[in-house]
């Protein structure tokens, strides 16, 4: 709920604040809240040398440069519609780890990518796109550009053996991400000099407090206590949540080619889901490997 809600409070704020300058608040307020649990619970150390690549690749790439992406194509791009195609991260993550981690496609993987670029393809709507409005292809290319960029973090971690919990590398992921962000927004935005209305206020809070920092601890808290396939088909809910309180909210319309291209993405991504806890709980390959 928090996440999916999320998607129409951010395209308001960004009536008013910038894409960089969004990104700053969110990360950064983010940081505050994750070091403050990780203070309570006694979990912040200082990072090893051996993951400060992986904290910087996470904390350049999945944290500002998908946040700022984001943002960006939020001002172009209707939240409800933008929620869905981000969450093609998890079918653009099948081919990146097959390419880079060898790891093989099978029967249900490919119809699994099938369905979610279908998927993908109808949320488009080529057929029926102004695209003589620049804004409009471009607004879904940064999208895109954003869930393979998250996919390719997600390999990257895949592919990485940690020698620091979660929770304790997340401080200095968005300490990593809120200096360079910082630094960006002053040099193209100037100073953070908005009109700063209760509403704009209880919308950086929300950003930075619970759809970053308080979501990224509850998902660690939840992936220790559930498997990672529940955790995530439980969170096939988030897009759902995006279309609807967008439509409630701030009067998206739920078209037919939304409807069909967000349950195309969800069954492509459930069943890439499924495969993988079908392999993890038999032990054994799928026909053709993993």
């Amino acid at each position: 709920l928090v996440l999916g809600i999320n998607w129409p409070i951010m395209a308001t704020g960004l009536k008013t604040i910038t894409p960089i300058w969004m990104a700053v608040f969110r990360v950064a307020g983010a940081a505050v809240v994750v070091i403050t649990i990780g203070a309570m619970s006694g979990k912040v150390r200082v990072p090893p040398r051996r993951d400060l690549p992986m904290i910087a690749s996470l904390a350049i790439f999945r944290l500002a440069g998908v946040f700022v992406l984001v943002f960006t194509a939020l001002r172009l791009v209707p939240p409800g519609r933008s929620s869905v195609i981000v969450w093609t991260t998890s079918l653009w993550t099948v081919p990146i780890a097959a390419i880079f981690l060898g790891e093989r496609m099978h029967g249900r993987r490919w119809m699994g990518l099938t369905l979610g670029i279908t998927g993908v393809v109808v949320l488009f709507e080529p057929w029926g796109l102004s695209w003589d409005e620049p804004g409009v292809a471009v607004g879904h290319g940064l999208l895109i550009l954003a869930a393979i960029t998250n996919a390719a973090t997600s390999v990257h971690i895949r592919g990485h053996r940690w020698t620091i919990t979660p929770l304790e590398a997340i401080p200095w992921q968005l300490l990593g991400a809120a200096v360079p962000l910082t630094i960006l927004a002053w040099i193209i935005d100037g100073p953070p000099l908005f009109e700063w209305t209760p509403q704009l206020v209880w919308i950086v809070i929300y950003q930075g407090a619970l759809a970053t920092g308080t979501a990224f601890w509850a998902q660690i808290v939840i992936l220790r206590n559930l498997s990672a396939v529940s955790t995530n088909l439980t969170l096939m809910g988030v897009p759902v949540v995006g279309v609807l309180s967008s439509a409630v909210l701030l009067g998206e319309a739920v078209t037919t080619t939304l409807a069909i291209g967000l349950l195309l993405v969800i069954v492509g991504v459930a069943v890439n889901l499924l495969s993988e806890r079908t392999v993890a709980t038999t032990g054994q390959k799928d026909p053709g490997g993993v």
